[in-house]
């Protein structure tokens, strides 16, 4: 979630964006604004996924130290608006004092948030270019719409770029169905593959037939491509520890039911 210091630098030159606010100080009605951002920034309209972030200290329109102090009071006023009650849900953000491009400086990075939309004293508070604004009822239906994405189970999300020439569909229909469910149910069942497919969670669904990560894992003709990781690995050490020489080793990846069968 830090920054480096050359992103910072970065996104300090470009001046004010969709991911980025300047602030000169607290004084005024600053402490609200900075709040507003925050919410904004959480909300991540645009879907980038890429956190937002706040100077506290730098000359709007130039890349001038405006005089601010980023002591501790001040930090800890910035930390305040995550529980002080007025976002909800609380944001994800990490409060610092940092010196950017030779200026002293708090920086308040904000990531985007898996529970949008976030409010602030009610208002659902969105980044549109360089302003904010209340978010549109359509707004609210994307950010309503994210939330029940990132709610699903990992297993529930779908692997993008894949489609069902992908899976083995034979595999689905001659042997996983008939160890998932009794003779007499699939005697009775007048679905499509695409219906059964979907109920079983293998597609998103019947007008979107991207398989899952429950699909892939289960009947992807080559699941390591997608998740490295999915492999079973033995090793055989001469000795008792694995920092000990190698005598074999195996991989054995493919199907989940492949790698079990092998396995035994």
């Amino acid at each position: 979630m830090k920054l480096l210091d050359a992103d910072l630098e970065s996104l300090l030159r470009g001046g004010e964006s969709h991911r980025v606010e300047r602030k000169e100080s607290l004084a005024g009605n600053a402490k609200d604004s900075i709040a507003e951002a925050i919410c904004a920034f959480a909300n991540d309209l645009s879907g980038e996924g890429e956190p937002g972030v706040i100077f506290v200290g730098v000359k709007d329109g130039a890349n001038e130290a405006s005089g601010f102090t980023p002591d501790d009071r001040a930090l800890q006023t910035l930390m305040d608006m995550k529980t002080d009650g007025r976002i909800s849900p609380p944001p994800s953000m990490l409060v610092e004092a940092r010196t950017v491009s030779g200026i002293p400086m708090a920086v308040v990075t904000v990531l985007p948030s898996t529970s949008p939309p976030l409010r602030f004293k009610g208002r659902i508070e969105v980044r549109i270019g360089t302003r904010r604004g209340y978010a549109t009822a359509q707004d609210e239906r994307v950010l309503n719409e994210r939330r029940r994405y990132f709610d699903k189970f990992f297993d529930a999300h779908p692997v993008r770029g894949t489609t069902l020439d992908d899976l083995h569909l034979r595999v689905f229909e001659l042997d996983y169905l008939p160890s998932a469910f009794p003779p007499d149910v699939l005697a009775e069942n007048n679905r499509t593959v695409e219906q059964q497919l979907a109920s079983t969670g293998m597609i998103v669904s019947i007008n979107d037939p991207t398989p899952t990560v429950t699909g892939m894992l289960v009947l992807g003709r080559e699941p390591r491509r997608y998740f490295p990781g999915f492999y079973t690995q033995f090793l055989r050490v001469n000795g008792f520890d694995l920092a000990d020489p190698i005598v074999d080793a195996l991989e054995i990846d493919g199907r989940l039911a492949d790698q079990l069968n092998r396995t035994d």
